[in-house]
């Protein structure tokens, strides 16, 4: 007779089912960015055609009908980009959706068999991070219509999470006494929190980067007397908002993220003191959280202050999340120090 499933194992099929949806919603979204990619050519011939009518206002205009076309499609497309248009983005949330209460349950049956939070070692931490990455994001999406960054944020949660549960499972086990401490709750879930924000940050510094390059390739295309729509960019990015709105956002959510990880530093260094008895020692851990700490804090201050924005800005937001995913895996995994806490042997 085949033995009964613990709650651990329920939290595993659980999880997988969980991913096998994020998959699909990853799909979702990736038609829903191919759907958007043929809107934008069908606007494109649209304008064409327009401006074939009325040979009067090409011949005067120039390249200034040309581009204001170009842009007069690109905004109809943004604000009509909402239900009926794109069918699939509305798929790709609602399975999101669902992945998420999957996620949630078997973030908490694994918690309740563990009779602690559920956020000890990487197995765990992946699996409450990438909870909160999706949690953000969909809370993020009653305030703005982020669908289009539904491929970045799924597609990142399904690598992350898919790893975890592939490499990084461990059985459960007690907890190391330097972690049975109130400051586990608390430091640990905010890290998380902020990780999330940072992860919305990071992809928009990504689409920044790409609708930058879009948009220079158009002006050349405009001072060069050519369509500015034929340049060799994806076409959906003709349906999002530009860069500096994209650049804007970003800088938004990273300062959330900052002010998150702000109170972990503050919190690992009070709970260092309850553990070991002393605020900081250089443990690569603490090393690590202080240098993204660092180049966050950085690039607030060079956006705010010294005028770094555009690429430079997006380029130090996507060094900061690296930094993020280095700490969480390489030194997880790799370093020594009092912060080995990963489950691995």
């Amino acid at each position: 007779m085949p033995a009964a499933l613990t709650l651990d194992d329920v939290s595993i099929l659980l999880i997988w089912t969980a991913i096998a949806l994020y998959a699909l919603a990853f799909v979702a979204y990736a038609f829903d960015l191919a759907r958007r990619s043929s809107d934008a050519t069908q606007a494109k011939d649209a304008a064409d055609a327009a401006r074939a009518s009325t040979p009067a206002l090409v011949g005067a205009g120039g390249g200034s009908a040309r581009a204001g076309a170009s842009t007069t499609s690109t905004s109809a497309l943004v604000s009509a980009g909402g239900a009926k248009r794109y069918v699939m983005a509305r798929i790709g949330t609602s399975l999101t959706v669902l992945a998420f209460a999957f996620h949630l349950g078997a973030t908490l049956t694994r918690g309740i068999a563990a009779e602690r939070v559920p956020w000890s070692n990487m197995y765990e931490f992946a699996m409450t991070g990438t909870l909160l990455i999706i949690g953000v994001y969909l809370g993020v999406l009653l305030r703005y219509d982020l669908r289009f960054l539904g491929t970045f944020i799924t597609g990142l949660v399904l690598v992350l999470l898919g790893a975890a549960a592939l490499a990084f499972y461990v059985e459960i086990v007690p907890l190391m006494d330097p972690l049975k401490s109130v400051w586990l709750v608390i430091h640990v879930f905010v890290a998380s929190l902020g990780t999330a924000f940072f992860a919305l940050a990071f992809a928009l510094s990504v689409l920044q980067l790409m609708q930058t390059r879009r948009e220079a390739r158009a002006l050349a295309a405009i001072a060069d007397g050519a369509d500015a729509s034929t340049s060799r960019s994806p076409g959906f990015l003709r349906t999002i908002p530009s860069s500096e709105s994209l650049e804007s956002l970003a800088y938004r959510f990273a300062i959330i993220g900052f002010i998150f990880w702000t109170f972990t530093l503050i919190a690992g260094s009070i709970w260092a003191q309850d553990a070991w008895g002393r605020y900081w020692g250089f443990d690569t851990k603490e090393v690590w959280t202080f240098v993204i700490w660092v180049l966050y804090a950085g690039y607030i201050h060079a956006r705010a202050t010294r005028g770094w924005r555009g690429t430079r800005s997006a380029w130090l937001s996507i060094i900061g999340f690296s930094a993020v995913l280095f700490n969480f895996t390489i030194v997880n995994m790799f370093f020594k120090g009092l912060h080995v806490y990963s489950g691995l042997s």
